[in-house]
């Protein structure tokens, strides 16, 4: 019998205000990692957009520095990637007002301005990290990682299940010391599930929070990605930690 595939059609309209505030607010779960990226060049913005959610981070763009300080104020970031040279709203006056509404939030500045003066100016702001360009989007993503894990709580970068352990900024996951290799999608629904751990999500909240849909009755694209997990995360050990909720969703933690 050959193993069931997932059927998934999602329909994507064209991003309006309405449309980015939604995902924005999607996003707003904690289930990744989230990036705000201030930067007013597209083709250096894309770049680093897709480079980000390609390491499963998801992104928001702002275009202008009064977008980025709206953006800021409005909601929740894990890390804040800011250009000097912004429209509207200088770099700098960005990150003032961002160390004045949210100081915990990380920053690295992003930009051309290469001289010391700039650097120690953008540091003494408050400013996190400083990377100039052009630059290497290796070194980019190390120093992102780097500042997740200073301003991340230990509790927060490890979840815990049992004998089950998932690494939010490594992206590891562990079974009783044995390393479970994941896809970038199996990672984010095993996260989605441990973060609610000891309570039943249904398929709706599922397809919303981890692939940032609206649920489609017709799809079984949660059933087949929750036997992937069963298989790499339950299999050969006697204490099963993903449960079926008969009529309602899944559950992962002790059986329901």
């Amino acid at each position: 019998m050959r193993e069931a595939k997932p059927v998934l059609e999602p329909s994507f309209d064209s991003p309006g205000h309405a449309g980015r505030a939604e995902r924005r607010l999607a996003l707003g779960k904690g289930e990744k990692m989230r990036v705000l990226v201030a930067e007013d060049d597209k083709p250096v913005a894309s770049f680093v957009q897709k480079g980000l959610e390609a390491e499963q981070y998801a992104v928001d763009l702002a275009q202008d520095g009064d977008e980025a300080q709206f953006m800021v104020s409005q909601f929740d970031y894990d890390v804040a990637v800011l250009d000097l040279t912004l429209p509207r709203v200088d770099g700098l006056d960005v990150l003032k007002h961002i160390r004045e509404t949210k100081p915990a939030l990380p920053v690295l500045i992003l930009t051309g301005r290469n001289r010391v003066e700039d650097r120690v100016k953008g540091l003494d702001l408050g400013a996190d990290d400083y990377l100039t360009k052009p630059f290497s989007f290796t070194e980019f993503s190390a120093r992102v990682r780097a500042l997740l894990r200073r301003a991340t709580m230990p509790a927060e970068v490890m979840l815990r299940v049992g004998d089950l352990e998932l690494n939010r900024v490594e992206r590891v996951v562990k079974r009783a010391g044995n390393t479970i290799e994941l896809t970038p999608k199996e990672f984010s629904l095993l996260e989605y599930l441990m973060r609610n751990v000891g309570r039943c999500v249904t398929r709706a909240m599922i397809i919303e929070h981890v692939w940032n849909l609206s649920f489609d009755t017709m799809t079984n694209v949660v059933d087949v990605y929750i036997n992937y997990l069963r298989k790499k995360v339950d299999q050969g050990f006697e204490r099963k930690l993903i449960h079926t909720v008969r009529g309602v969703g899944y559950q992962i933690g002790d059986e329901a």
